[in-house]
């Protein structure tokens, strides 16, 4: 509880013609003794008044407050929180409302002032944009209410417990879900090529066309028929794929608001979205975590929604990656041959190590590297050079990334396909290579 300007300004007059009043007794001036017994008087009456409301404040009962927030919120995007509050004055009633915002949740708007009417439920709100993923738990509102003669202003911390969890980015996945899928590709700049022979799965008979391949023909059928019957092919559809997620102290480099952890679970939301559409079972596995997580590959929309609730709270760690011991766990669970992605930042160290697991891996699945770039890298390469500071950063940018793309060059050469993307295009880089892959039966 705490005074309002109303007394102190009170206050400070009479204190002010006090002491005026007493320096010119000092100086032996005139005064009349009346003047210092009001002056007394009124102070003392603002005391009396003062502790007077203070117990009629204390004694108030503190007004009902209930949050209304969406049970999920997206990653860096700004969602809204409703509180409604009433109370059982006969009269309107000014508070200030502070909400307990938990850490890592930024917010606008907050202090919110509003007007308490006899009877009404009012309601207000403020902005919220999560910083990071994960769980959080609203504990407590605090409210300024005033005392009833306008001295004071007391504190009311509130219980109001509510829980919500911050997902990825994932809005723009179910926002797809309104256009044709071709076209929300395109949006996010993925890029389909035209498809290149047939595909793998028989899908039915039927008489022979002008057209088709000679190697389409079924030859049973065609004695049974008396006529050329052929077999007609359309793309894999049961295909399983597994996202290799790195979760060590690499991805924790940030490139603007995101780190690069976060823009790779953005981008295995989004091509876990593309491949559960073409009918493609999804999976996940982590290594190098303190959260360690695996999710077999499974079929059907529900998976995203599995996925989602898998990696909400996944964080990455201080750890080094480990790729020998990752591939083994990988290995152990995963028996039907897959699309392995793994998502890392590869380093020129990691040569024998990642070049040996990527080898085992390759003997069972097929294997797509992919390695984020630092975006600060781009800009410090393509920046001017007029300074000593400025050569000498630029000299060793331009020496990190021959030693990267010496690695992955080393990578291609024993047949390992690598993917060197920045994170703001890692995900239509990914979707756009599944979809080429799709196309050309590779997959």
């Amino acid at each position: 509880m705490k005074p309002t300007r109303l007394p102190l300004i009170w206050l400070a007059m009479l204190l002010t013609i006090g002491i005026v009043l007493g320096a010119l007794r000092a100086l032996d001036i005139a005064v009349p003794s009346s003047l210092l017994s009001i002056n007394w008087g009124l102070l003392f009456a603002l005391l009396t008044l003062a502790v007077l409301d203070a117990v009629r404040l204390k004694r108030l009962p503190s007004p009902r407050v209930q949050r209304q927030m969406p049970g999920s919120l997206a990653l860096s995007r700004w969602g809204e929180v409703r509180l409604e509050v009433e109370h059982d004055f006969a009269q309107p009633l000014n508070v200030q409302i502070f909400d307990h915002v938990p850490h890592g949740l930024d917010f606008e708007q907050l202090p919110l002032s509003v007007e308490l009417q006899p009877g009404q439920q009012s309601q207000i709100g403020y902005r919220l944009r999560p910083l990071k993923r994960g769980h959080f738990t609203f504990e407590h509102c605090e409210i300024s209410l005033p005392s009833p003669m306008g001295l004071w202003s007391g504190k009311r911390l509130l219980n109001v417990v509510d829980n919500t969890r911050v997902y990825p980015d994932f809005a723009r996945l179910y926002g797809g879900q309104l256009l044709a899928v071709d076209n929300w590709l395109s949006q996010l700049g993925v890029r389909q090529r035209q498809r290149r022979g047939l595909g793998l799965e028989f899908h039915q008979l039927r008489e022979f066309r002008e057209g088709d391949s000679l190697r389409q023909i079924d030859w049973k059928a065609t004695a049974r028929q008396r006529t050329p019957i052929a077999r007609e092919y359309q793309d894999e559809r049961d295909q399983q794929i597994i996202f290799m997620l790195d979760c060590g102290r690499r991805m924790r480099s940030q490139d603007g608001e995101l780190a690069h952890f976060d823009h790779a679970l953005n981008a295995c939301l989004l091509l876990s979205y593309t491949a559960l559409r073409q009918g493609d079972a999804v999976g996940l596995c982590t290594f190098a975590s303190n959260q360690p997580r695996y999710l077999a590959p499974i079929k059907g929309s529900g998976q995203l929604k599995v996925l989602l609730n898998t990696v909400y709270d996944l964080d990455s760690s201080q750890r080094a990656a480990d790729y020998q011991a990752a591939t083994q766990q990988l290995l152990a669970r995963q028996k039907r041959r897959a699309l392995v992605i793994l998502v890392t930042n590869l380093r020129d160290e990691d040569d024998e190590d990642l070049l040996g697991a990527v080898n085992r891996l390759r003997q069972q699945h097929q294997v797509l590297v992919v390695s984020l770039r630092e975006e600060t890298l781009d800009r410090l390469r393509q920046a001017p050079v007029q300074i000593l500071p400025e050569a000498l950063g630029y000299c060793g940018t331009v020496d990190y990334l021959n030693a990267r793309a010496g690695l992955h060059e080393r990578l291609s050469a024993h047949g390992v396909p690598v993917l060197d993307v920045s994170p703001s295009e890692l995900g239509a880089q990914m979707v756009t290579r599944y979809l080429n892959w799709k196309k050309a039966g590779v997959l």
